[in-house]
């Protein structure tokens, strides 16, 4: 009877151990492809990569990576709009739970912009949303050093512990984060410029966790459905480029962010969103204000740089300001035609062939100022 007894242990123990869960997934895009996404996931030994999904939780598809990692990132086609998709991810016995998530639609599109992402805060208010992208204006985490220790570039930490703060928003909705310097901080900061870089421009972790589109510390992603585009740009503490203190790459007029934002704008769709983590008033004036006059081709632009919630307008085209920690000093824009004191996020409501609504939001899901954007027309 011990003997049983024994076994039957060790049969439970073995299960325990096979039935290891992934927990840690999140999704991304790499392709500026709406039909491919990419599932990412940690596990907890190193395996390779499987990802089983389908629109029901039978799994009719597979596709497997077979390098071994702890990090795991494999892209999969979506075949369909206006669909439910179920997949389960695994690396060798460790397996996850059926997760969810929803296929780009055919009529109406919901897009969240959040900002400032330290705090951890209560985010009901945007899965009641139940939006269709996630989308940041930068700062997703605190900084990468008190983690990782000083100096270190490619510590991933704070991320995974930002996709453990939300698991369910994650793992159903697809993400594309904008660099913040928070995310690439690997020393503090100082009074003054120290003599080893605070910043590692590069973001090297930033890069490592998420698969982004193109050079992924600038990127773009289009949505043909919808006429729209969205492009991440790598500006903040612009005053301090040159220095220990240097966060973002060059912005000039003769530089290669420059002159890809360009080429992005010069024959754009109707609905053009940009995004970045420096002050608007600030970075619009750049390269003899030829920032604005690009920006100017789109729709909007949307930053994280200040705790506030603010709309300005300048040559009617209209700058956004959206943190998740709203109760920070102002940096009124000079133009600023609304300004609140609220953690907020923007929703972004596009109908194919008509409108882009922008809605701020407060965390508590209020309304507080709405907006509405045409198409802008073709060139000629």
């Amino acid at each position: 009877m011990r003997n049983v007894l024994i076994l039957l242990l060790l049969s439970v123990a073995s299960d325990l151990a096979v039935a290891t869960e992934i927990q840690r997934i999140w999704l991304t895009h790499k392709s500026n492809d709406p039909s491919r996404i990419v599932v990412n996931w940690m596990s907890e030994s190193a395996g390779d990569s499987v990802v089983r999904f389908g629109l029901t939780a039978d799994y009719d598809k597979t596709v497997r990576v077979d390098e071994t990692t702890t990090l795991h990132h494999v892209e999969i086609p979506l075949e369909h709009r206006d669909a439910v998709y179920h997949y389960s991810v695994s690396s060798g016995d460790q397996r996850s739970k059926d997760a969810t998530f929803k296929a780009y639609p055919s009529d109406e599109l919901r897009i969240a912009i959040v900002a400032d992402w330290q705090s951890k805060p209560d985010l009901s208010a945007i899965q009641k949303d139940d939006v269709h992208l996630l989308l940041t204006a930068g700062d997703n985490i605190a900084n990468l050093f008190p983690a990782c220790g000083e100096g270190t570039k490619d510590c991933v930490k704070p991320y995974a512990a930002l996709i453990d703060a939300y698991p369910d928003l994650f793992r159903s909705t697809p993400f594309m984060p904008a660099l913040g310097n928070h995310d690439r901080q690997i020393r503090p900061r100082g009074k003054m410029p120290p003599e080893e870089a605070v910043y590692d421009v590069d973001a090297t972790a930033f890069r490592k966790f998420f698969e982004l589109p193109g050079d992924e510390w600038k990127w773009h992603f289009d949505i043909p459905q919808f006429d729209l585009r969205v492009l991440a740009l790598d500006f903040n503490h612009i005053s301090d480029f040159g220095t220990t203190w240097q966060t973002c790459h060059r912005f000039d007029e003769a530089s290669p962010q420059f002159l890809w934002y360009q080429q992005q704008m010069a024959n754009p769709p109707g609905f053009v969103v940009t995004l970045y983590n420096e002050r608007n008033a600030s970075i619009r004036n750049q390269a003899n204000k030829q920032w604005h006059d690009l920006f100017r081709r789109g729709t909007c632009c949307v930053t994280g740089y200040g705790y506030f919630a603010e709309r300005a307008e300048v040559d009617g085209f209209p700058y956004y300001n959206s943190s998740l920690s709203g109760s920070g000093a102002q940096y009124r824009d000079p133009h600023s035609k609304f300004l609140a004191g609220e953690d907020s996020y923007l929703l972004l409501t596009l109908q194919r062939g008509g409108e882009m609504a922008v809605k701020i939001k407060s965390l508590s899901g209020d309304e507080l100022d709405h907006q509405s954007y045409k198409q802008r027309e073709p060139t000629q």
